[in-house]
């Protein structure tokens, strides 16, 4: 029997289990240094697996096609699409998809409260590790993007807007997918994340880059790797590097080592989701996601 994608079954509670007890950032670091190795022989290797095991990668869209032309495992999954692949959908007033991957949820901030997945809510406070950045998003929308291994892996600007501030919240590194999603409680908020905030002419925006299993590796266009991290004591980190800076519709601002999920929190309150969008839509760089009247 099919699990339908907001409802737990033994199996996710039981792969839930499962990570509490792993070594999480202990694998991620491992998982850091595999990918970023430029020894041709474990390149090669990684390669072959990943692209047995994920033949929905199409390397047409790639600026370079040739997956043995990267220097590193990391450098391909990184790797940048050729230009025109992705054509950004209506106007400046359009909220457009950061990223490729599958909506996880998506609707209504509510007395501070996102949907993670059935009978599983989280706090706008609790992720982006400010209470008040979290009030100015209170009545607007919100969208939940996961990211999987064979996606591309780079994030963009869903609207245009000035960078007014970027932190590092340490936390764990579950697994993100719509199978821990349904069992972890306020799995994005618990993970390790980068949230970048923003403000726009439709109000504040805040592109959340959220960590996972072998994701211990986020970095943006503006302050490079930001984590793994020195030793910052397991607290919030307020990075200053980028602050004022400006970014177009589009323009790219971060990526991910292997797969994760972006959030994004816009204070707009007029703003409308397409009605076709819902937990499980497969979504693409660039596509209209809602319009803000």
């Amino acid at each position: 029997m099919t699990v339908p994608i907001d409802e737990a079954g033994t199996s996710d509670r039981a792969f839930a289990l499962l990570q509490e007890l792993l070594p999480q950032h202990l694998m991620s670091r491992g998982m850091h240094r595999l990918s970023r190795s430029t020894r041709p022989w474990l390149r090669d290797a990684l390669l072959r697996a990943v692209l047995r095991a994920y033949p929905q990668i199409d390397l047409g869209e790639a600026a370079n096609p040739d997956p043995h032309a990267y220097p590193s495992f990391n450098a391909f999954f990184t790797r940048a699409l050729r230009p025109g692949v992705r054509p950004l959908e209506g106007g400046q007033r359009d909220l457009v998809s950061p990223v490729d991957g599958t909506m996880s949820q998506l609707g209504t901030i509510r007395d501070g409260q996102l949907l993670q997945a059935k009978g599983i809510h989280y706090t706008a406070d609790a992720l982006l590790a400010d209470e008040t950045a979290a009030r100015r998003y209170d009545g607007g929308g919100f969208a939940c993007i996961y990211l999987a291994p064979y996606n591309y892996h780079r994030i963009h600007m869903p609207l245009a807007g000035r960078l007014t501030a970027t932190r590092y919240v340490p936390g764990q590194l579950f697994s993100v997918n719509a199978a821990t999603a349904r069992v972890i409680p306020g799995l994005f908020a618990r993970n390790e994340r980068v949230v970048c905030e923003f403000d726009t002419e439709l109000g504040p925006l805040a592109v959340v880059m959220v960590g996972a299993l072998f994701v211990g590796s986020v970095e943006t266009v503006y302050a490079g790797e930001i984590n793994p991290p020195a030793r910052r004591g397991g607290v919030v980190h307020s990075i200053a590097t980028g602050l004022g800076s400006d970014f177009e519709r589009g323009a790219e601002l971060g990526r991910f080592n292997m797969g994760s999920t972006v959030v994004l929190l816009l204070g707009h309150r007029a703003a409308r989701f397409a009605e076709h969008l819902g937990p499980g839509t497969t979504v693409r760089l660039g596509q209209a996601l809602a319009r803000c009247e």
